[in-house]
């Protein structure tokens, strides 16, 4: 009997889970883990889904500026802004002969324009600001303008930047230009048209891009260059790559919107 109940007793001492100790390692095990996961779900949403939250939200607000200048303009001229025929197609507007207005240089962060690209979609409406700061101008508004380059239609060279990857990626497509694809922008006076025709890719000191006659040192301009620029490859900063285009034409806002916006094939 004593020889049972002692054996009972070892069994149920044997049989009994042992309390499970926390060790330090562990803990900093799990701390890791989580915090990899909440680094995986930042990139994802980085890359991925917020850049499709921002740029939905860039080209809306590029709409909406477009939008606030032609009612502004159709406010101011009451009689030159007849109420269009829904049944009728709009004519594309036929481009200006004369020098086109030129605006004054903007300052850091402050918006004169808004960019359409046919190439990138219908949608493609991206505001534009003065400097290329990330915090003011590249991050929360889209395209910025190289201060001290030249203005839109305006001989030289003017010169912008935006991101290819992150916060909206205004120049996500920009390897995917075609000579001839119009480059429009857009001001309270109306369109300025530009024409891609060359890409390039350079080292990120290689300054001579912003050149009045891009990568000529010390030739005058004479002709009304556009220069786009930004990060190449994808995801790092090794190069940049830069996209020319050369002025086409200007259509002031009374003549309605230029042929060059129709969307390409």
């Amino acid at each position: 009997m004593d020889e049972a109940v002692s054996g009972l007793g070892r069994a149920a001492r044997g049989g009994r889970s042992p309390r499970r100790r926390t060790s330090v390692v562990g803990v900093i095990g799990e701390l890791l883990i989580t915090a990899g996961v909440i680094v995986l779900l930042y990139v994802v949403w980085q890359l991925w889904v917020g850049d499709l939250i921002y740029g939905a939200e860039r080209n809306a607000e590029g709409t909406e500026l477009s939008q606030e200048w032609q009612d502004q303009w159709a406010e101011e001229n009451p009689v030159a802004a007849p109420e269009p025929d829904p049944t009728e197609a709009a004519a594309p507007a036929e481009p200006v002969t004369a020098p086109p207005p030129v605006l004054p240089e903007p300052v850091d962060g402050e918006k004169f324009g808004v960019m359409h690209i046919p190439r990138f979609g219908s949608d493609y409406a991206m505001p534009m600001a003065g400097g290329v700061s990330r915090p003011r101008t590249l991050d929360p508004i889209g395209i910025g303008h190289y201060p001290g380059t030249r203005m839109p239609g305006e001989p030289g060279n003017f010169a912008l930047a935006a991101h290819r990857t992150t916060w909206g990626k205004p120049f996500n497509r920009i390897a995917d230009l075609r000579i001839g694809d119009a480059i429009v922008v857009e001001t309270e006076a109306g369109w300025y048209t530009y024409r891609f025709r060359t890409l390039e890719y350079v080292r990120p000191d290689e300054v001579e891009v912003l050149l009045p006659v891009p990568q000529a040192m010390d030739v005058p301009a004479g002709t009304a260059y556009i220069t786009l620029t930004s990060c190449s490859p994808m995801y790092a900063m090794t190069e940049r790559i830069v996209a020319y285009g050369v002025f086409e034409s200007f259509t002031p806002r009374s003549a309605g919107q230029p042929a060059s916006l129709q969307a390409v094939a």
